[in-house]
């Protein structure tokens, strides 16, 4: 069974320049290497990634680090399965149930 406190979140935070043609581009660019990383957009500028390891985390930074724009700034956030069961989340005044981890099933 895999362990709450092993298993990871990875959220990547950005914010990008889009001023120009070029920083547009680049934004767009590195939101598509985000979606093909396998993230998925939680808003606009932050994308989340469950992760069953800290060697696939550690292997995304690199892979999101490689794919950084020129410009602007990215943090990326990472935390076990059993600190995001504690967030909190609202949709407008409405508070959401805690998010699941995926089931084992959906992981391989």
């Amino acid at each position: 069974m895999l362990s709450g406190y092993r298993l990871m979140w990875m959220v990547v935070m950005f914010d990008l320049p889009v001023v120009e043609k070029a920083e547009r581009r680049a934004a767009t660019g590195f939101r598509n290497t985000l979606l093909d990383l396998g993230f998925e957009m939680s808003q606009f500028s932050v994308y989340m990634r469950f992760c069953t390891s800290q060697t696939q985390v550690d292997t995304l930074c690199r892979n999101v680090e490689l794919a950084l724009p020129s410009g602007g700034k990215v943090h990326i956030f990472q935390f076990t399965d059993k600190q995001y069961e504690r967030a909190i989340t609202f949709h407008g005044q409405r508070r959401q149930p805690g998010q699941k981890a995926p089931d084992q099933f959906d992981l391989f």
